[in-house]
């Protein structure tokens, strides 16, 4: 990933109802959710939950697909994935992370992007 790349995916996620629309959408995984359940879930209005989604999408973070006659919006794994190796490049000075730290948090967090 490309420092602007990275600086375009951190922009979208530097927003509050961003962030909890991101964050959402990743514990649902590939299921996915459509607009009508996030913004159940959120309490957020149709035309702010769209904007945002618009946003995210643009930063590749989240996917869209049409089911009939539903949007369905799920994580963008490979994106995710991306970001997080991108972020831990150079973590520790290229040696290995204290045992039972950030180690541990970034095969945790890779587990948890693939998404299936």
């Amino acid at each position: 990933m490309k420092n602007t790349d990275a600086v375009q995916v951190l922009l979208a996620l530097g927003q509050e109802t961003r962030l909890n629309l991101f964050r959402l959408v990743v514990q649902k995984g590939q299921q996915g959710l459509t607009p009508g359940q996030m913004v159940e879930a959120l309490g957020v209005p149709s035309p702010t939950l769209s904007f945002h989604l618009k946003e995210l999408v643009a930063a590749g973070l989240l996917k869209v697909e049409r089911q009939s006659r539903n949007l369905i919006y799920s994580p963008s794994a490979d994106r995710i994935e991306a970001l997080s190796d991108f972020l831990l490049e150079n973590c520790c000075g290229g040696l290995p992370c204290s045992p039972g730290t950030l180690g541990k948090k970034s095969k945790k967090l890779k587990k948890k992007t693939t998404c299936s």
